[in-house]
């Protein structure tokens, strides 16, 4: 585990260098810095304050973090690829109206996997012919809701082909073919935690690649559909740039096969999983040489199979998000357990951020209102939850803290809010979104109430 001191700070950090700065491989958002009272500031909004003014814990956004890597992905497509394209956020990573309004307006677009994902989406505005809607076990009524709005559906498996297509032919009120591409297993393998490997053979995801020929046999014999493409994914927070290189010339074999075909496919996609910079050891590739990549790789294979080039899509999420967002927490008790052990007790936990029990995760953290003083106590991070595996941070090493001190623990922008729970009945946290001294809420903080509202208390249990 890293701790973060004042001296760790980017001096240059709202300056307009920023813009040559890779988010992803900052453990800080952008615009973080010491403030003169010695505490951290983000979005030049001092992080003691927000929890004084939004509670605890709390989620903080940097607006400009997000932007800049929106617009890096943005400019590196286009400057790389010869071709058209288009950026798509992968939006289970964190999806709130807010976010998702946020990417759209730097002219990405969205990656879905849910009916509840893509109501958010249509929510905040999006266009729904920007959003592409994942899933390997999509319902009828969720391939109704996609039909319905006209966004792109990435089939699956054989079960969900069929059911697009019988119910294409049953609903007479679609003004045009569905739009649908084929999600194929690549097989390629990335060293990257097991849970997070989508790509190699033994995967709930897409179609065998060793079926191909049947699943384009069976796009032929079905022309009311709009068969735009293929999809390819092999997995999450990934440090390696050759299994992005391997892929690029696996997917446009897969296209060249169906223009030979007579199948008029004219769209890629790539996936994502550029990883993001948790802690010092981490030395994830940029976004600029994740893109260059991944451009350069598509367009020398389209030109070695002698095809033009496709629409060439990518669905970053963690890269975007993870850097953007810390989380702020109040201290509390502290354990000593003498020749072993001194436990740091906070106000969150697990119910905030399951990744460290669920992928044994690690992070980076700081105590906001010391930013100043040195780290020279070992402490291990001990959620609130009734559980004993709620542990976030192992024996980082902190300034010494009082009760009602501010830990901020960084990069918990993906799949943190995403996979938070009301577990022990703790309500889910505020987050705010910060940007030039400014704080604006774009979740609220649950409410008692809020836990207890689909609750149904029969009548012969009321006392």
């Amino acid at each position: 585990m890293v701790s973060l001191q004042s001296a760790d700070i980017n001096p240059n950090s709202t300056s307009s260098s920023t813009a040559e700065i890779s988010p992803n491989q900052q453990i800080l958002p952008l615009s973080a810095q010491v403030n003169k009272s010695g505490h951290l500031e983000i979005g030049g909004y001092s992080v003691p304050k927000l929890v004084q003014q939004f509670g605890s814990p709390l989620y903080i956004v940097d607006e400009l973090t997000l932007r800049t890597a929106c617009q890096q992905y943005h400019r590196s497509f286009q400057h790389f690829y010869p071709g058209p394209s288009q950026v798509l956020y992968a939006s289970k990573a964190w999806s709130c109206m807010a976010i998702c309004a946020l990417v759209a307006n730097e002219g990405l677009g969205l990656d879905v996997v849910s009916g509840g994902e893509l109501y958010t989406a249509l929510q905040a505005g999006v266009d729904p012919r920007k959003i592409y809607f994942h899933g390997n076990n999509k319902s009828v009524a969720e391939l109704e809701m996609a039909l319905a709005c006209g966004c792109v559906i990435i089939a699956d498996n054989w079960l969900e082909l069929e059911q697009l297509t019988e119910i294409f032919t049953s609903v007479d009120s679609l003004s045009s073919p569905p739009r649908v591409m084929l999600r194929i297993t690549p097989g390629i393998e990335c060293h990257t935690h097991e849970y997070i490997r989508t790509g190699h053979l033994d995967s709930k995801f897409g179609f065998d690649p060793n079926h191909i020929d049947q699943v384009l046999s069976f796009a032929q014999k079905n022309p009311q559909v709009n068969w735009i493409g293929f999809h390819a994914h092999i997995g999450s927070q990934i440090f390696e740039l050759q299994p992005h290189q391997d892929l690029t010339s696996v997917i446009v074999e897969w296209l060249a096969k169906a223009k030979t075909l007579g199948l008029p496919m004219n769209e890629l996609n790539i996936g994502g999983g550029l990883g993001i910079r948790y802690v010092e050891s981490d030395d994830p590739p940029s976004i600029v040489q994740w893109s260059e990549i991944v451009c350069k790789g598509i367009s020398q294979a389209c030109q070695a199979a002698n095809i033009p080039y496709p629409k060439l899509l990518c669905e970053p999420g963690r890269s975007l998000i993870g850097p953007a967002c810390i989380t702020a927490y109040k201290v509390g008790a502290k354990k000593d357990i003498l020749n072993i052990r001194t436990y740091l007790s906070i106000d969150g936990g697990m119910s905030d951020n399951p990744r460290p029990i669920t992928y044994q995760s690690v992070y980076s953290a700081a105590i906001a209102n010391r930013m100043e003083f040195p780290a020279t106590e070992i402490v291990t991070i001990a959620g609130k939850h009734c559980e004993s595996g709620d542990v976030l941070l192992k024996d980082i090493v902190l300034p010494p803290s009082q009760p009602g001190d501010i830990l901020a623990v960084m990069g918990t922008g993906a799949y943190n809010y995403s996979m938070a729970s009301n577990y022990n009945r703790i309500s889910r946290p505020a987050a705010v979104l910060v940007h030039n001294g400014n704080a604006n809420l774009i979740l609220k903080r649950e409410t008692y109430q809020d836990l207890i509202r689909q609750d149904c208390l029969p009548r012969h249990l009321e006392r």
